[in-house]
């Protein structure tokens, strides 16, 4: 059985890993620990936990459980002292509190969930990502880098403060793949942060299995503004330490509504100029997105993406180059 690991987090893991789940494959995500936005940010602070909210979205995708149990760790509250917080977070917070340790936390989750497959935090430390910026403006804190960041500069740095050794499984589970799904996820505040955990490029690079990177579909203002596919292909290669070996982009239409969305936000669609000149690997070009408005929750303070890729989209591609 192929063993396949998704690298990143949000709902761009949550994409892939419920298109593979029903696969015979043996399924890893190596989740990103950084996240200090929304509900995850103010239990980091208020309580002092490791953030949940990666690790919750793949521990759903994964879940067999019946459906109210998918919904349940879901569940965002609307209103009262707990508006904002997700109710899977609070849950995975709680356990934290009361566990022996961090894989207490994951083996009781996914009893409950009944997971298919393994969900592995990158670290166990409680570090902050930085940005530099090519003017020289810093930074920190994930959730100050990703949301309401106006900086049009390109990040020529990406740090972790304090730096973080890797959960000895995200080491294990690299050299042992045959395949390394990164993305979708925003570059810089879903994969980035994988990859600048102490080891990590190295067991990348000494990995014989081969890459999978889904191109991001739009800009992302503070972190890839203006950006072509070369561009993201470029600055993810120098934190891989290699090249992927496959570059999946969608090709298509996108709906007026959602583009007008997105330029009300300065952000726009991605180039797709990554061609036989410029990379050596496999290029795919195909109809990868979910086309149905996805409305924003009302408890939810974060700006939210509204543009997905689609889960079947996902999975039509990649079965023929996995179960090779």
């Amino acid at each position: 059985m192929k063993k396949i690991t998704v690298i990143g987090g949000g709902t761009g893991s949550y994409v892939v890993l419920t298109a593979l789940k029903k696969l015979p494959l043996d399924l890893s995500a190596i989740v990103t620990m950084m996240d200090s936005g929304g509900s995850t940010g103010r239990l980091r602070d208020q309580l002092g936990v490791l953030p949940p909210g990666d690790l919750r979205q793949c521990l759903v995708a994964l879940s067999e459980a019946p459906e109210l149990w998918r919904k349940l760790f879901l569940y965002r509250f609307e209103n009262g002292d707990l508006k904002g917080h997700n109710f899977g977070n609070l849950f995975l917070s709680a356990l934290e509190k009361v566990g022996e340790d961090y894989n207490t936390v994951l083996d009781t989750a996914s009893y409950v969930l009944k997971t298919k497959g393994k969900v592995i935090p990158v670290t166990f430390d409680k570090t902050h990502l930085c940005v530099q910026y090519e003017n020289g403006a810093v930074i920190k804190g994930e959730g100050n880098i990703d949301e309401n960041n106006p900086e049009k500069s390109r990040i020529v740095r990406a740090y972790l403060e304090p730096a973080a050794k890797p959960n000895a499984e995200s080491i294990k589970c690299i050299k042992e793949s045959d395949y390394l799904i990164i993305g979708p996820g925003d570059l810089y505040t879903s994969i980035i942060p994988v990859l600048i955990v102490e080891g990590i490029k190295k067991a990348i690079m000494s990995s014989s299995a081969k890459i999978i990177f889904f191109m991001n579909l739009m800009t992302k203002t503070g972190q890839t503004t203006n950006y072509t596919a070369r561009d993201f292909l470029a600055d993810l290669t120098r934190y891989l330490g290699r090249e992927p070996d496959f570059v999946i982009s969608h090709s298509g239409e996108i709906p007026k509504s959602i583009l007008d969305w997105y330029i009300s936000h300065h952000e726009k669609p991605v180039e797709n100029n990554v061609d036989k000149n410029t990379f050596d690997g496999i290029i795919l070009k195909e109809d990868l997105i979910n086309r149905n408005h996805i409305s924003k929750n009302s408890a939810d303070a974060l700006t939210r993406s509204i543009l997905r890729h689609d889960s079947k989209k996902l999975g039509e591609v990649l079965t023929p180059i996995l179960t090779i």
